[in-house]
């Protein structure tokens, strides 16, 4: 069965002040997404004097004989703040991160050789999407240690397509898979059950079709090719509120250091509840930003894929309201890789609007009742809704 996870936190009226005093105040969060920055107090020597004092000050300094130059004087208190870059604690904890990046016998001071990261980069396995065409404009499927953002008219695949991630990630490595699992946070209610058992059965034929005697050789073929054992390995999180939303991102870091088996992460969508609930766009783009940033981190520091399903608005651009992918132009620097998923005429296609190290490029594929599979697929299509 599904593991299922419900978050249930009270968040009070959509005001900066509720959402950073939920994320001081949630007991089991890991340190807190959104920090204010600290206010500083000025010791009385950094106070602004009276010029009658200034002056009377002057006067004994000169008397007693000093000669510090304009030059010398320490600067202003906000130009100490900025070159001391912190505190001394916030100082050490990123000095030592930057330590830890690389640091081995032949980088003692934790710099990273590029050959190196381009050789494991390619040894790196990749998720396939179930479509040969689709996996071929992403350089072979969805990459570890990258945030990939899907989006998408409603009823074009990308539930279909998260679902279908969620499965194939689980595929064993004698089969050419990562042999891990799942974690689905859902936060439309657009996961269904039924579905995922169908597109987990579609999974283990396609396997056995590849590889008829394989799976009698492995002791744990058997085990592992059934699809209760696919909908075991799906950690799901219900999410009904932006403030959930959070903490549940925040959450995430303790949960995969218990779980060190999961190989990709979907938030199924990443935009609802920030359209929805959020009235202060200044806050929702700041918040939205460090989500990005730890999803990121996450997915480099437990080397695993993160997918964020994204929703359409429409843009007012040349004199025409124009089709485009929810959060704004600042949220679109939020991702490694981006796929604009679209319909021409009955087909479907998938369109690689960003990648760092590919070229842009769109294929098509096709929704079946086995799930996502390439359009030349005997398989029966299936349009949804």
């Amino acid at each position: 069965m599904v593991v299922m996870v419900l978050f249930a936190i009270s968040a009070g009226p959509t005001g900066s002040s509720d959402l950073i005093f939920l994320l001081r105040t949630a007991p089991a969060l890991p340190p807190r997404l959104l920090i204010r920055r600290p206010v500083s107090r000025r010791s009385s020597a950094d106070r602004p004097r009276p010029a009658s004092h200034r002056s009377s000050s002057a006067g004994s300094a000169r008397s007693s004989g000093s000669c510090c130059s304009s030059s010398s004087a320490p600067p202003p208190p906000r130009r100490r703040r900025f070159l001391a870059g912190g505190s001394d604690a916030g100082r050490a904890v990123a000095t030592r991160r930057v330590l830890d990046m690389g640091a081995g016998e032949n980088n003692p001071l934790g710099a990273q050789n590029a050959w190196d990261m381009l050789s494991e980069e390619q040894s790196q396995k990749h998720i396939t999407t179930g479509s040969g065409d689709l996996n071929g404009i992403l350089g072979g499927g969805i990459h570890c240690k990258e945030v990939t953002e899907i989006g998408g008219v409603p009823g074009v695949g990308k539930t279909q397509l998260g679902i279908q991630l969620a499965i194939n990630v689980q595929i064993p490595v004698e089969y050419g898979g990562l042999g891990g699992k799942a974690v689905y946070i859902d936060t439309e209610g657009s996961f269904m059950v039924e579905r995922v058992y169908q597109i987990a059965e579609g999974c283990i034929s396609d396997i056995l079709e590849h590889f008829p005697h394989s799976h009698e050789k492995s002791s744990s073929g058997n085990k592992q090719l059934q699809p209760e054992h696919f909908l075991a390995d799906i950690y799901y999180f219900r999410i009904c509120s932006y403030a959930e939303q959070i903490a549940a991102i925040n959450y995430l870091e303790k949960f995969l250091g218990e779980h060190k088996d999961v190989r990709i992460v979907i938030i199924d969508s990443v935009t609802f509840h920030f359209r929805q609930d959020f009235d202060d766009l200044a806050l929702r783009t700041r918040v939205l930003s460090e989500l990005s940033l730890k999803l990121m981190k996450i997915a480099k520091a437990y080397n695993l894929a993160v997918v964020l399903l994204n929703q359409v608005t429409t843009k007012f651009t040349e004199g025409s309201f124009q089709l485009t992918l929810a959060l704004g132009d600042s949220w679109s620097h939020s991702c490694t890789n981006r796929v604009i998923l679209y319909w021409n005429g009955t087909e479907r296609y998938a369109y690689l609007d960003k990648s760092p190290s590919l070229p842009v490029a769109s294929a098509p594929y096709a929704v079946t009742g086995k799930g996502v599979r390439d359009v030349s697929s005997n398989h029966k299509r299936v349009r949804v809704t």
